[in-house]
């Protein structure tokens, strides 16, 4: 069976309102045109994320996100490793809740898997407009992390 599943690897859980979160995510997925496979949410410590960078990208730098993509044809699968400790930072700087970030970065990787990048300034361009229309589907009132 297919599903999505949250871990927090190295870092206490916290509230992400995973039922709320799924809904979301399936809904991206399908209004993307796409199936859903198997993909796990790792979320994590900026320095778990950081020796992932280095192990497996070769990147000596901390990010937000890390995305293992293993879609198969419109079956939508992989792995989002995500720092809560950048996501927390980010909200802070960008002057939102660290809930709507962390969505935002979930939704930033489920974008990855169905075929978005961000490479360019136009891809950039696009996949934040994506990111705030599935931003804006979430009601966000009374929801803290």
């Amino acid at each position: 069976m297919n599903s999505i599943e949250f871990f927090f690897e190295d870092i206490k859980s916290v509230p992400i309102h995973e039922k709320i979160l799924l809904l979301h995510l399936n809904s991206l997925i399908k209004n993307e045109l796409k199936k859903t496979g198997d993909i796990s949410v790792v979320f994590c410590s900026d320095e778990y994320l950081l020796e992932m960078n280095k192990e497996y990208l070769n990147h000596d730098y901390y990010t937000d996100i890390i995305t293992f993509d293993y879609v198969e044809g419109e079956t939508i699968s992989g792995d989002l490793f995500i720092s809560l400790d950048r996501v927390k930072e980010n909200a802070t700087k960008f002057e939102i809740s660290v809930l709507k970030e962390l969505y935002r970065v979930v939704f930033h990787g489920t974008l990855h898997l169905v075929g978005y990048n961000d490479k360019s300034e136009e891809e950039q361009q696009i996949m934040r407009q994506k990111e705030n229309y599935y931003l804006s589907e979430v009601d966000f009132e009374g929801l803290e992390l």
